[in-house]
């Protein structure tokens, strides 16, 4: 839906299902109408689409994608951003470290991406700009030497520059503006705000630099000012208060460098605080998150530094001794607490306060992707829980 200030917010369907187109729209037809009617009844409401690389090959097929712009159309809906972060199946399987794969050293993830943003580009209404997020070139742990991690970003460098030039030549022929979020997390290659500004400052303008040279006969200016235009930042709230930044920070490096926010992913990551009372309920309510479906990589801040535990069982088994934790966990945003535990819903508040002065972006997507793994007692009936955040959100803009 469009707010004040020509914000766009709405929340990613990565909390359906989506193994196929089928199932996609299945999911998509069976929620989305029942939300629109409690939160945009008498406005169009706009989708943050999760397509897999097979929902997304399908809709290519025959008239899918002719048929879904009709649905829009007919339902008042539009697309303005989507998720292409995970590759392949999301739920009711083991995800874990294989949401970065394909990685972006791969011809699969260009390949992937490239066909999401040219129906993106179907999709969009005119005069709208839209976006896709995507993973943080790959996950780090898979390179384990610094040559390979050098290649890494060399490789997931010349790969994301040419879906900025797909980008430009769309925008020439459309007048659409998109954009490419990379959506920096803990372990990933791109975890924090200083990793994002390196990877720019020694590999995308650089080589960038050359490419454009090559390939559009731009001079190193023109080539710099494409590159970032296109290649923006998904800034996930969960994942940034993982790494401990503050968002006015954060902003303020990325508006320094000229570095784009595109999207921001509204979600906040379990906070666990302890004290010499609770511990033991602490750490017993902690335990009932522990699920084997997806990441939960836990950080703690060690004298100024940010050390992450890559997975909740490592901190589980552990000798607890900490004074605070985060978890990974993409916690409903409505909450502050769930028993002895909190989020981080106060780096949520604190963007929000951020963008009444300053509006870095007008995407706003909420992902609370982890609804089916919670615990029982948190578990509600799941389009009421959605319409709850969105509401709740839009409560505080």
């Amino acid at each position: 839906m469009q707010l004040k200030k020509n914000y766009h917010l709405t929340y990613c369907t990565n909390i359906h299902p989506g193994q196929d187109w089928k199932n996609t729209f299945e999911s998509i037809e069976h929620h989305v109408l029942g939300i629109k009617k409690e939160v945009s009844k008498n406005q169009a409401f706009g989708l943050g689409l999760r397509l897999s690389n097979k929902a997304s090959e399908e809709l290519d097929m025959g008239n899918n994608l002719t048929d879904f712009k009709k649905w829009l159309n007919d339902n008042d809906l539009y697309v303005f951003t989507m998720n292409g972060f995970p590759y392949g199946n999301f739920h009711d399987e083991r995800v874990k470290d294989l949401v970065h794969a394909p990685d972006w050293t791969t011809d699969d993830r260009l390949n992937y991406t490239k066909r999401l943003f040219r129906q993106l580009s179907e999709l969009i209404p005119a005069g709208l700009n839209g976006g896709i997020s995507t993973s943080p070139i790959t996950y780090k742990y898979w390179h384990k030497t610094l040559s390979e991690t050098k290649n890494a970003f060399e490789a997931g460098a010349k790969n994301m520059l040419e879906v900025a030039k797909q980008l430009f030549k769309i925008e020439q022929d459309t007048g659409n503006y998109l954009h490419m979020d990379i959506e920096p997390e803990p372990d990933g290659l791109l975890e924090n705000s200083d990793e994002v500004l390196l990877f720019y400052s020694d590999y995308l303008v650089p080589i960038g630099r050359a490419y454009f040279k090559q390939e559009l006969d731009l001079n190193a200016d023109e080539a710099e000012s494409l590159i970032k235009k296109y290649i923006t930042v998904c800034y996930d709230v969960c994942h940034f208060s993982l790494a401990y930044e503050e968002p006015t920070v954060t902003f303020a490096k990325f508006k320094a460098n000229d570095i784009r926010v595109g999207k921001i992913q509204i979600s906040a990551a379990l906070k666990i605080l302890f004290n010499s009372t609770d511990d033991e309920r602490i750490w017993e309510e902690l335990s009932q998150f522990n699920e084997p479906t997806y990441l939960h990589q836990v950080t703690e801040k060690v004298d100024g530094k940010v050390k992450t535990y890559s997975d909740l069982p490592l901190v589980l088994e552990g000798e607890r001794n900490h004074t605070e934790l985060r978890a990974h966990y993409h916690v409903p945003i409505f909450l502050e607490k769930y028993g002895k535990l909190f989020s981080t819903q106060d780096h949520i508040l604190k963007t929000m306060e951020y963008l009444e002065t300053d509006p870095i972006s007008e995407h706003l997507e909420i992902e609370t992707y982890t609804w089916d793994v919670l615990p029982a007692d948190l578990k509600q009936d799941l389009s009421v829980s959605i319409i709850r955040e969105l509401e709740w959100l839009k409560s505080h803009m």
